[in-house]
């Protein structure tokens, strides 16, 4: 698709589609669970093509499985029934383990296979674009480190943190390239981790590793969406934008409207409905007071787009869901 056409169609449309991060609750159409889910290339493929049957979306987004790529490197995953794969220990721990870090192969193993579901996708979803899900550099670096450590890692061991930023950075465009070779429309990289850092360190430590990545993957034909739900993103807002991303979206610690008036008005600017609150343990009536507020507030913005603060969780309400959609089209 021409995504360059299809981003100027949203920023002058009167009357704008949502784009929630809306993937894992496909297991609730398809009756199984996330770990079958993230087995198969043809149930993702088939995961995503219902939920687009099921919801006017603006573009179909791919599982957001930030433990994919942890994965590749060695990381032990915790795998569950009904929630989102989760990364547990650590693997690296001094600079001589950063710098011993291989070179995954994207199209091998479950990043392989996620690649697949993306081809698939594109053969059964021709209306709208689809989206890729990829993690950035430094929330991955973060999980290779261990979360916990790795903010402290910038003060006490930037050498080692860097390193390991060099190599994840490598294979995350290598990712996204493989994606756009398989006919993804474009990537959603989620940089939640980022969102702790200051500004100094936002942009060594993670912006100019991003950018590297946009000015390698990025095309009229293929789109880049990053997003970062920390609670710290309007202070960081210089460096975030210094990336260059297509569009921007954002969790729902922010206020999405004093955001918005900082934003260029040629970006899109997405969010943020809250995913746990309203999406997972909200009611119906609940979700449209709140996005009917949320968008009385951002519409006078032409980039703005309505969406979810996050990834939706695996076992939210469908009526929630379509509370959501509804209540876009209402307004």
């Amino acid at each position: 698709m021409d995504m360059k056409r299809w981003k100027r169609d949203i920023l002058q449309a009167n009357s704008k589609k949502a784009l929630p991060i809306l993937s894992f609750p496909a297991v609730q159409l398809m009756g199984i669970s996330v770990e079958e889910l993230i087995s198969s290339s043809q149930r993702q493929a088939e995961g995503m093509r219902l939920v687009a049957e099921r919801t006017p979306s603006a573009a179909t987004v791919s599982m957001m499985d930030l433990s994919v790529e942890a994965e590749a490197f060695g990381s032990e995953i915790r795998v569950s029934r009904d929630e989102v794969p989760t990364v547990t220990g650590r693997v690296v721990a001094s600079l001589e383990d950063a710098r011993a870090l291989g070179s995954p192969d994207p199209r091998a193993g479950r990043t392989g296979r996620y690649i697949q579901a993306i081809q698939l996708a594109k053969q059964q979803i021709t209306d709208r674009p689809v989206f890729a899900g990829i993690i950035g550099p430094f929330s991955l670096a973060g999980r290779l480190l261990d979360v916990s450590e790795a903010m402290m890692a910038c003060y006490d061991a930037p050498d080692m943190v860097r390193t390991v930023l060099d190599r994840v950075t490598d294979f995350i465009m290598a990712y996204a390239l493989a994606y756009r070779d398989a006919g993804a429309d474009g990537v959603m990289m989620a940089e939640p981790l980022a969102g702790i850092l200051s500004p100094k360190l936002i942009d060594a430590f993670s912006s100019t590793h991003v950018r590297r990545i946009v000015d390698a993957v990025r095309t009229d034909d293929f789109c880049f969406i990053y997003h970062n739900c920390g609670n710290n993103v309007p202070v960081l807002l210089d460096s975030i934008l210094s990336i260059g991303a297509d569009g921007y979206h954002f969790g729902n610690a922010i206020d999405l409207k004093q955001v918005l008036e900082r934003m260029p008005e040629d970006v899109l600017v997405m969010g943020n409905v809250d995913p746990s609150s309203q999406f997972r343990n909200g009611t119906p009536e609940a979700i449209r007071d709140v996005t009917l507020g949320l968008l009385a507030q951002c519409s006078p913005h032409r980039n703005f787009v309505l969406s979810s603060g996050c990834d939706i969780p695996p076992l939210s309400s469908w009526d929630n869901i379509d509370a959501f959609f509804a209540a876009n089209a209402e307004f």
